[in-house]
């Protein structure tokens, strides 16, 4: 396998700037906005943007973390006994724009299972999607509203979100398998 880096640290740390001026700017300024990370690195993405945000607008912008694992559609492929984690939401989502942020976007599927969970938690005015990475391939009609990087790539290539608070470094790797 093949291991080229797509984003290092600055990378990363540029797009997530990008992304939290996107996101104010689009929905003039953050007084009704609450960031959901989805499970696993969804959720320092959307600790980092807050932070980010909070910079930019002068105000804490409330973080929750979501576990989609019983929403998803492949739970029989995927076994009998899923791992589930932790979904803390500290606010009422009803009324407010809610920004799912995820590593990758891919076939579309977890975000589908994002907005199943979501709607448990409240009525959201709006829901808006941020990744870090976009590789295509969309197997539903989803697409992000905030893109780091869009990374056009085959179905047998991987790309692989390494962050600090759960790898202990920051990058993003297209893995190329070997022909």
């Amino acid at each position: 396998m093949a291991e080229v880096v797509l984003l290092n640290r600055t990378d990363i740390r540029r797009a997530l700037t990008r992304i939290a001026h996107e996101v104010a700017e689009r929905n003039q300024g953050t007084a009704d906005l609450v960031l959901v990370g989805m499970r696993t690195r969804g959720v320092p993405l959307a600790r980092r943007l807050a932070r980010i945000l909070a910079e930019i607008e002068g105000r804490p912008i409330p973080v929750g973390e979501l576990d989609v694992t019983l929403y998803r559609d492949d739970l029989t492929v995927r076994g009998l006994r899923p791992a589930l984690q932790q979904t803390d939401i500290p606010v009422d989502i009803t009324g407010k724009v809610v920004v799912l942020v995820d590593d990758v976007l891919y076939t579309g599927r977890t975000v589908r299972a994002a907005l199943d969970a979501l709607m448990d938690f409240g009525r959201p005015r709006r829901v808006q999607l941020a990744v870090l990475v976009d590789r295509g391939h969309r197997e539903l009609p989803i697409r992000a509203d905030y893109v780091g990087k869009n990374v056009p790539t085959s179905r047998r290539e991987e790309i692989q979100v390494r962050l600090e608070e759960v790898d202990g470094t920051d990058e993003v790797l297209l893995i190329k398998p070997e022909e």
